[in-house]
């Protein structure tokens, strides 16, 4: 075999390792009952705010301390912990994808996406 086959060969193995070992530590768009069931995996849900619980953020106690209740796509509502201050335009989000893990009674965010309302609708500009 010639050496430019052999080293092909090598390069396309060190490809295909690196791909699985990255896709393995790859966290999963999932539910709380997902998550719940698996305690200290890492997790993306994807919710809304429930407006009728209240949210807890004080700067002046603690300004890396957020909590709010979400529920998932599935109806199940959570209480989420965020160590940092409340993301801008927070109550405005129409979907909130929060990655983090499971913590025995709340779901412990590392970050917080938000996808705000539409500024168009039907191609128009409100």
């Amino acid at each position: 075999m010639k050496k430019s086959s052999i080293i092909i060969i090598v390069l396309i193995a060190i490809a295909i390792g690196a791909i699985i070992s990255t896709s393995a530590d790859a966290s999963s768009y999932e539910n709380f009952s997902v998550a719940t069931e698996n305690p200290g995996k890492e997790f993306h849900v994807v919710g809304s705010l429930n407006r009728k619980k209240e949210k807890y953020f004080d700067p002046k106690k603690d300004a890396n301390y957020f909590s709010f209740y979400l529920i998932d796509e599935k109806g199940q509502e959570q209480k989420v912990v965020y160590h940092a201050p409340e993301p801008p335009d927070f109550e405005r989000s129409e979907k909130i994808v929060i990655i983090g893990k499971m913590e025995n009674d709340h779901f412990e965010a590392s970050k917080i996406l938000l996808k705000c309302p539409s500024k168009y609708t039907d191609n128009q500009v409100k």
